[in-house]
This record gives C-alpha cells, structure tokens and sequence, in this order.
C-alpha cells in the first residue's frame, strides 16, 4: 500500500449509502484535491507474492504434495489500481445534474429539447429572448445556454452571432442537433379550413412555408418563439389562428393537433451551441470543432489568402458566415475616384474540425493572426455532435 508520505487523492465517491464514519459525498460538484510530492507514490506488492521456496521441498511443483506452485503475478496483473484521473475526466459532459441551464422561448420550446438533451437531467430555465439567456449564464444565474446557431432549411441565427461577439467572458463548449418536427396546432374543435393564420417564430415558419400554402392558409404572424404562440393561442382562444410549434406544446397547453410533420423538408435539423462560462479543455482522442470570429484589412484577395492557412494545412471548413462589423459599419476605400467610396466592412464567422489540441490548429491560427487578420477570437473548441438527431 502506498505510504503515508506519498501523493494523496482524494475522489469523492457518489453513493447512496456512505459507509458509517465517512464524509458523505458533495450535493452540487465534485472537487478532487491533490497534494503533489516530489516523488511518486511507492505500491509495496510484497504480501501478494507467493512464497518462494526451493526446488524439491514440499511447497515445490515437484515436491511430495504434488500442487503446483502459484507463478508470480504479471506486472499488468499483480495489482488492481485506479486509473488515474485526466483533465479529459472533468468535462462533465454526460451528464446534467445539478445544472441550470437557459434556453430561449417558453415551456415546450424546441430549444428546451435540445438543452435536455445536451445536459440529460438538467434544470431548464426559459427566457424570454435570446439576451436574456446570454446574461443568465454571464451573471452565474444559469450554468449554461443552449442557443440556436443554424437550421438546415432556415438558415442562420443572425442574432445569436451578433451576441456571440458581444458577450465575450462565455465561450462555446459544445454543440447538440436536434430533428424539428412542426405541427399545426389549434383550439378544441377548431378545424384547418377555418384557420386564415399561422402564428410562430419567423424560422418555423419559414421552414413550413410550402404547407401551409398548401393547406390554404395565407397569413402568417411572427412572434419570439414556437411554444409562445402555442400558449398565446390557447390563452386567447383564437379560432381563426393556428400555432405552428411541437407536439409537446400542444400538451401543455390543451390545443389540438391538425397536421404533423408539416416541414416543407423531411431533414429538418437545428444545430444549437451549448455556452458556459468558463472553456472546455480542447483534446485530440475524439472528433473536434472549433469556432472563430475573424476581421480583415481591405484588398484583393485578403478573404482568398486568409482561409488558405486552412487548406494548406488539410483542415476542413465546416461553415462561414459574414456579419457587419457593428462598430467599424463602413469602410472608406480610395480607388482613385473623385469620390472616395464606402464599402460594409464585415466580421467572418468560421468553424472548421480540428481541436485546439492539435498543433496544426495551432499554427493556421497563429498564421492567420500574424498575417492576415485585424482581429481574431476563438469563440470555442468543443466535441463534435455525432449523435442521432
């Protein structure tokens, strides 16, 4: 056993029963502590070695009893220790109990599902608009976000990009798909030829813009988000107005369900970001992305030259989006012209799979900063979603 003076750690054991006389497990998190020493531990194995006696006394293979005698343990096989803890072990990522975690929209949201399944278990907190779900993980009253970046129909969350770039203490510590299936619902007893409307948030309406032509309603009417316009319906009572949202929403919120799966695309996927307040540590052992927020200096060719630090290196751009540069609006360029004139200067957006682990990263970031870009930030580094949608 290792002696007193040796390297000491103690892992809190999560049990439901301690053993009488213990420190019965934390309620929230778990801390590790460890005491580092200049040497490391020493394991005596000498109690679990057999006897070693001579050849032809009694204790011998050979000798009068006739039982073999035990081999000596392998040095895999001699003791059973406890693999030692990595940072990999900390991330917290199966599981989400004990966290509060802040989506956007009402009960019954898309996003909420998706923050369900990010964080099995969790404590879901809605807010009203996308801000408020930034501030609640920023002000420590949420643990973390679960925010829409894109749809596979509907295209990007312009918004959240912006506040990306604003709330610049949270960092990107992973990413959840979750497959959209909009329903139309209505009041008891409402049926689809009387409905003139559809309420919803304006990318679940886009998303089942063909349906609902189809099905002869023409209006549409935007609001913050799906579940929201289910309980607007319900609590107004309208009968010519019909929500479009999920099946959960209809159960929570007493209306009925006309139509199912009326996206005008079967492969209807959001991919949401999981947002924290402090960065996951980045590894190389599993499938990676990371996310940047880059600016360039004005000519020919610098957006080419710029995302050649990429290809040169083999690594592979998963997605780009352009944003206006919010607090440089306009550029003024002097082309020879008797009238200088002014261009949108625009911040880059851009994932691509590779760790920050990995020195290839590394370095196309390093070369990017150096050479081309005016600003650069690493909005996140974090596994990749490989699960089932």
């Amino acid at each position: 056993m290792a002696s007193s003076s040796s390297a000491a750690l103690r892992i809190p054991t999560p049990t439901h029963h301690p053993a009488a006389g213990t420190r019965p497990p934390p309620t929230r998190a778990a801390f590790v502590s460890v005491r580092a020493r200049s040497r490391r531990p020493v394991v005596s194995v000498s109690a679990s070695l057999p006897k070693q006696t001579p050849p032809g006394t009694d204790d011998d293979a050979d000798g009068s009893t006739g039982v073999p005698a035990p081999l000596p343990p392998s040095r895999d096989t001699a003791i059973a220790l406890p693999r030692p803890l990595t940072s990999a072990d900390l991330m917290g990522e199966a599981s989400g109990h004990g966290l509060k975690v802040a989506y956007q929209g009402c009960p019954g949201a898309y996003s909420e599902a998706a923050a369900r399944k990010a964080y099995l278990g969790c404590e879901t907190v809605p807010c009203e608009y996308f801000e408020t779900a930034f501030q609640a993980v920023e002000n420590c009253v949420a643990d973390r976000a679960v925010l829409p970046l894109e749809n596979s129909l509907g295209g990007s969350i312009h918004r959240n990009y912006d506040l990306l770039l604003r709330h610049n203490k949270l960092h990107i510590v992973g990413e959840v798909r979750l497959a959209v299936r909009h329903c139309l619902l209505a009041n008891r007893g409402v049926k689809i030829e009387n409905l003139r409307s559809a309420m919803s948030h304006p990318q679940a309406l886009a998303q089942c813009e063909q349906t609902l032509t189809k099905l002869g309603i023409e209006h549409r009417e935007a609001v913050d988000d799906t579940a929201g316009a289910a309980k607007y319906i319900a609590e107004q009572k309208l009968q010519d107005t019909g929500a479009v949202a999920s099946s959960l929403a209809a159960q929570l919120y007493g209306l009925d369900i006309l139509a199912e799966n009326i996206q005008d695309d079967a492969d209807n996927v959001t991919r949401f970001m999981m947002l924290a307040r402090e960065p996951i540590i980045a590894r190389t052992d599993k499938p990676f992305k990371t996310s940047i927020v880059f600016s360039l200096e004005e000519g020919p060719g610098q957006l080419f030259k710029a995302l050649a630090v990429f290809a040169l290196r083999k690594i592979n751009l998963t997605k780009m989006e352009s944003r206006p540069h919010k607090k440089r609006p306009l550029r003024v360029a002097d082309d020879n012209c008797s009238t200088p004139l002014k261009h949108f200067d625009y911040l880059f957006y851009v994932d691509f799979e590779a760790s920050m682990a990995d020195p290839n990263a590394q370095n196309a970031l390093s070369n990017l900063k150096q050479e081309f870009a005016t600003f650069l930030r690493v909005l996140g580094s974090y596994p990749t979603d490989v699960s089932e949608t």
